[in-house]
């Protein structure tokens, strides 16, 4: 750990940085339209539109870097990062703020590809797991600590605002200072979405099903904040709580996962989830019941990201795991974009309780599938299966092909041993 800290703490440094502008203008931009009496669903567009750029800048980024460079990459797009979160208060504007959001996607797609190449390159084969998950810790926790940054001044003001750039432009100060560009940057060609479903059904739905969930719950949970009439406080505390139940749990499911059946344990996390929104649902207007409900949604949600990728790995040979990581991306990045335009909808129709009914029936539906895809094939034996590696949804395909060949390495290892 301490040589992975040592090699890359200004790497580490400056996504931290970088995850708590994310995560503050997520936050932000949800009470900040409330304020600018935008509908629900132009914020469930608005909402969506960053999606839409981050599907886009993971897949373009690639071809960028090969082009001119990691150095040039970064440095680019984390400028324009910290340009557009200026321009949000200055042109309060729905159809300003969509762009805004393609285009801040589409930049922090980008530069998460970059950043994850140059710390696989900077990891060796004995410290790249330790690497991927001081990484993840680095993300969820700068989302975390976003939250309490927003109780700091005025959201009708432009002070949130000009935080968070600040943050952006700091951060690229020490990656481009003290990190060497890395080699050519390779990637490996992606399998079919047909292949990948003739592999693993459960993954590809899941995967969809769970790309809405996770949009609704880092895009929507504000909105619906500002929507049950929650303070500035209580809404940074409520999202807050979604991540920090990811963190807690993250480990002790996934060392579950490697001794037993791993579809069954996908239907009880989605159970435990789904409770959590039935909760949300029933118990609106008690702000501790809303709290249980965020972190039994978050402790569940993020871990099944992994779950879903470790499960499908068990029906992959291990040449096909890195290969299956841009398909797996492609699909949950898909939900992730019809996900806040359906919950807006939901919450047009329903009120605020359409937050947990839309995210309730996808974990739900996950459920159920899963209970379906358990009577049409055997089970993967536990001495069979991978290891489980850590991951979170807000990744790219970058950093999921590592851990595909990390789960590889080490199913290989298990295999001779």
């Amino acid at each position: 750990m301490l040589q992975v800290l040592k090699s890359a703490w200004a790497l580490l440094l400056g996504m931290g940085l970088l995850m708590i502008g994310n995560g503050m203008q997520g936050t932000l931009l949800g009470i900040r339209g409330e304020i600018e009496a935008f509908s629900t669903f132009e914020m469930s567009v608005i909402v969506s539109a960053y999606f839409v750029g981050f599907l886009g800048g993971s897949r373009m980024a690639p071809g960028m870097i090969r082009r001119v460079g990691h150095v040039r990459v970064f440095a680019a797009l984390a400028s324009m990062i910290s340009a557009v979160m200026i321009l949000y208060p200055t042109l309060a504007d729905p159809i300003v703020w969509t762009l805004g959001r393609v285009l801040i996607g589409f930049c922090f797609s980008a530069v998460y590809v970059t950043a994850e190449s140059w710390l696989n390159n900077a990891a060796t084969n004995e410290t790249r797991g330790q690497a991927l998950s001081l990484y993840m810790i680095v993300q969820t926790a700068g989302i975390v600590l976003a939250q309490g940054l927003l109780l700091t001044a005025d959201p009708s003001g432009y002070v949130l605002f000009v935080i968070p750039s600040i943050l952006v432009s700091i951060a690229i100060t020490p990656i481009l200072l003290s990190i060497s560009p890395t080699p050519a940057f390779d990637t490996t060609k992606p399998m079919s979405l047909k292949e990948l479903f003739h592999f693993s059904p459960l993954g590809c739905v899941g995967m969809f099903l769970l790309g809405g969930v996770f949009s609704v719950q880092f895009g929507m949970s504000s909105v619906y904040g500002t929507q049950a009439g929650m303070s500035v406080a209580q809404i940074s505390t409520f999202v807050s709580v979604i991540f920090v139940g990811a963190i807690f749990t993250q480990y002790p499911i996934g060392w579950i996962s490697d001794r037993m059946d791993r579809r069954k344990l996908i239907v009880i996390v989605c159970g435990i989830g789904a409770t959590g929104a039935l909760i949300g649902a029933l118990f609106g207007n008690d702000f501790p019941m809303l709290l249980l409900a965020a972190f039994l949604m978050g402790a569940t949600t993020n871990p099944l990201y992994s779950l879903l990728i470790a499960h499908t790995n068990d029906f992959l040979d291990y040449e096909d795991m890195a290969a299956a990581s841009g398909g797996l991306v492609f699909l949950n990045g898909l939900g992730a974009i019809t996900g806040p335009l359906i919950t807006g909808w939901a919450m047009g129709v329903f009120g605020p309780s359409g937050f947990w009914i839309f995210a309730g029936s996808l974990i739900a539906l996950l459920a159920v599938y899963g209970i379906y895809r358990s009577t049409q094939r055997p089970s993967v034996a536990v001495a069979d299966t991978g290891s489980f590696v850590t991951m979170s949804p807000s990744v790219t395909p970058v950093a999921v092909g590592v851990a595909q060949e990390i789960a590889s390495e080490e199913a290989k290892e298990d295999g001779a041993a």
